[in-house]
């Protein structure tokens, strides 16, 4: 092939190649881009329910205060167990509650308790019926129309979520009524009892773990 023609099909040649690398190089670097932006966002794209979920995040409906640290972790008397049972029996099972347990036995309420619908019951602990002098606790246990006045004062008859106690004022099951201040973690009731471990579930009942007993007015 003459020299001059053998230059012009080369020159020719590499002209149609040279678009080619271009376009392939172009492609390689978008899709360069591509994954870089994609990386981006998948970085910065918010968690999913499902992640903030097991973030470990304690639900706002779950017991809470010093006192739940004593709840045993399994078994009839813990929170789970507890929530199967109704609120009578489900006190029986929590070693702290034992002296209401006593109390309630002999006021006959056991079954009042347990068949009640939808109750929130403040539960004083055996240490706030120890702040009662002990010939008073056994004149009280024994005089069951005054002993049911006193329990009955201690339930009322809708279920209360904590945000109900931050400026409560609830009829209770004796008649009267009793009140309740606070916020976050921190209630008491009629300015006296605290709340010790509370938004404990029973099958029937919400119930809030005080360490003062509850006396009625009248």
């Amino acid at each position: 092939m003459n020299p001059r023609i053998r230059r012009i099909a080369a020159t020719v040649a590499a002209a149609a190649v040279l678009p080619l690398a271009l376009s392939a190089c172009s492609d390689d670097g978008d899709n360069s881009s591509k994954a870089d932006a994609d990386t981006k966002a998948s970085a910065s794209a918010p968690a999913s329910d499902d992640a903030m979920t097991d973030s470990g995040a304690t639900p706002a409906d779950e017991p809470f205060g010093p006192a739940c640290a004593s709840v045993p972790k399994d078994g009839a008397g813990s929170f789970d167990g507890m929530a199967e049972d109704p609120v009578a029996t489900a006190a029986s099972n929590n070693p702290a509650l034992s002296t209401l347990v006593t109390a309630v036995k002999k006021a006959g309420l056991v079954d009042t308790l347990n068949n009640a619908q939808d109750v929130t019951v403040f539960a004083p602990t055996n240490d706030a019926f120890a702040k009662i002098p002990q010939t008073d606790l056994d004149k009280v246990l024994n005089d069951k129309e005054q002993l049911t006045k006193i329990l009955t004062y201690h339930v009322v008859g809708r279920k209360l979520a904590p945000k109900d106690l931050e400026n409560g004022s609830f009829d209770t099951l004796e008649k009267s009524r009793l009140t309740t201040s606070g916020s976050a973690e921190s209630y008491t009731v009629n300015e006296s009892a605290k709340v010790v471990c509370g938004n404990v579930k029973t099958a029937n009942a919400n119930v809030y773990i005080i360490d003062t007993v509850l006396m009625p007015q009248s």
